[in-house]
């Protein structure tokens, strides 16, 4: 049995960019310590040899993979506006390539550096020295790296012109410093064109490419082959986890995955009977929130031509409220879920529920992705009957676009030096793309591919945030983009406009007085929705 064709995931839609703005870290090079200063969001985890060290795209790929289809994993915050199986797909093929790469450099290392250990352990040491110089004195890590450079080039060449005993192992030991520099010459090449591939990669997924993202171990061989049907079922269930009901709100922070909490609207009344009639209609919170949710889907059309609200996603939500400094989220694992999402029963059970005492609550959310996946806004409507009071709350949220550094194209190496006559200005001088150092940092780890804990141990690695989301972790600020900050405000009045002609459609056939006091507070609360700047309502600041 063969496995059918793979077909390249190139999804495009509302939230290609910032898709593939996380998908590109996976080929980056580069330190670790650059990125997690850019995005504050993450730590380095420092290792035992720096020698054995990860660049970004390595430490990348393996915590996000880890934390994505770990087999004991904690549940994922969504991630609106991404494709997260797209990311974590790219992070798999990433690693398949350095895979590839380092299968190869593991030949080498073995014909040209294990047989010949003696002096490869020498050249090894020279080098972790000059990583351990660079990062504890870097101002004159150049010169002290020189000095320990030459002395293992003077030992090789006294060697290789004096070995201290004849026969074959002074043959052995003529060879035995030298070997070790032709493995490093193969190793430079085979780096090099890696390096080459994995940049292009990087640059078409920033400049908006279609890059596949072909995962061939997660394409069953035969029916035997669990550990590739294990890996597609559980990307599986990365696509049905981000689709889930169940969310999260962490006090200041918003829900999380949707953002901050930055408008909020309420209308509430007594509700009376309507002229004529000595009692109205008994009715459930459920009742009233699908007539609203009716309304909401009709804001995608428009009578006038190309006004309708593009994307608009209507979905029943069931929060739960956690601390501000919660360190993971949790789903219920009852009777009421299948799967990641709860049963549409047990979500009408919620809404009808009295919320005074506590508990989870339901919102109705209306979401739209704009700005080419940057910017998520979401406005929930919250229905509650308390002490025969309608109340009936709008409240809006948004997630801004993540962090520049995962818009960063790959640049060439430079430097400045003096120059020769006029020593006292700079000149730019082009470095190649890959150095000494760096072939040999790949070249120690090849052989350690298959055991990415020993390597994690040696080296270091990264460490993501929790409770980790794809996407809320490293996003920034909404409203230092003129134009979000209008779509978000202009969207609140429609959304208000919709959920008020419901209401009062709803009210009116149900036999109450929907004109003793709503209609008038419908017309102050659109005029509140024109406010001239957002509030931090979760801050209890309205100031």
């Amino acid at each position: 049995m063969t496995p059918g064709a793979q077909i390249p995931r190139t999804d495009t839609g509302p939230q290609t960019a910032i898709t593939q703005g996380l998908s590109s870290t996976a080929y980056r090079d580069g330190e670790i310590q650059g990125f997690v200063g850019a995005v504050t969001d993450a730590t380095a985890k420092k290792g035992r040899f720096a020698l054995f060290r990860p660049n970004l795209g390595e430490a990348f790929s393996k915590a996000l993979v880890s934390r994505a289809l770990g087999g004991a994993r904690k549940p994922l915050v969504p991630a609106f506006g991404v494709d997260t199986r797209q990311v974590v797909e790219h992070c798999l093929a990433a690693e398949e390539l350095r895979n590839t790469r380092d299968r190869q450099l593991s030949t080498v290392s073995i014909a040209t550096g294990v047989l010949f250990l003696p002096g490869t352990l020498v050249w090894l040491g020279a080098f972790q020295l000059r990583a351990w110089l660079k990062r504890d004195n870097p101002k004159n890590a150049a010169v002290y790296g020189g000095i320990v450079l030459a002395a293992a080039a003077a030992l090789a060449v006294l060697l290789a012109l004096r070995p201290p005993a004849t026969g074959f192992i002074g043959v052995y030991l003529r060879v035995t410093m030298l070997a070790p520099v032709i493995g490093w010459y193969l190793a430079r090449r085979i780096v090099e064109r890696s390096a080459k591939d994995l940049r292009s990669r990087w640059q078409a997924l920033v400049e908006g490419s279609a890059v596949a993202a072909t995962v061939a171990k997660a394409v069953p061989r035969d029916d035997l082959d669990k550990k590739a049907a294990d890996l597609r079922d559980k990307l599986g269930r990365l696509d049905a986890e981000q689709e889930t009901n169940i969310h999260h709100y962490a006090g200041p922070k918003g829900i999380l995955g949707a953002g901050r909490r930055w408008g909020e609207w309420r209308l509430a009344d007594t509700l009376h009977p309507a002229e004529g009639h000595v009692d109205f209609r008994a009715f459930h919170p459920w009742d009233l929130i699908r007539r609203i949710s009716s309304h909401l889907k009709g804001l995608g059309v428009s009578h006038v031509a190309n006004s309708g609200m593009p994307n608009v996603a209507i979905k029943q939500w069931v929060v739960f409220d956690i601390g501000e400094g919660a360190d993971e989220i949790s789903r219920p694992g009852n009777a009421d879920m299948d799967g990641d999402r709860m049963r549409d029963f047990a979500v009408q059970s919620v809404a009808d529920k009295q919320t005074f005492s506590g508990g989870p609550r339901h919102y109705l959310a209306t979401q739209f992705i704009t700005h080419d996946g940057k910017l998520v806004l979401t406005f929930t409507v919250t229905v509650t009957l308390l002490a025969n009071v309608l109340n009936i709350t709008v409240s809006g949220y948004a997630l801004g676009p993540v962090k520049g550094v995962f818009f960063d194209k790959p640049k060439d190496k430079e430097k400045s030096v003096a120059k020769t006559v006029k020593f006292w200005e700079e000149r730019t001088v082009k470095l190649p793309l890959i150095d000494n150092d760096e072939v040999v940092r790949q070249a120690v780890r090849a052989p350690f591919y298959r055991m990415p804990g020993l390597l994690t141990w040696l080296g270091g690695g990264l460490g993501l945030p929790e409770p980790f989301g794809l996407r809320h972790i490293w996003a920034g600020r909404a409203w230092e983009n003129r134009s979000m900050v209008d779509n978000a405000q202009n969207a609140s009045v429609p959304v208000l406009a919709a959920v008020h002609a419901a209401t009062l459609e709803f009210l009116e056939e149900h036999d109450l007085d929907a004109d003793r006091f709503f209609k008038n507070r419908t017309s102050i609360i659109k005029s509140e929705a024109q406010s001239p700047r957002p509030y931090d309502v979760d801050t209890f600041n309205a100031g």
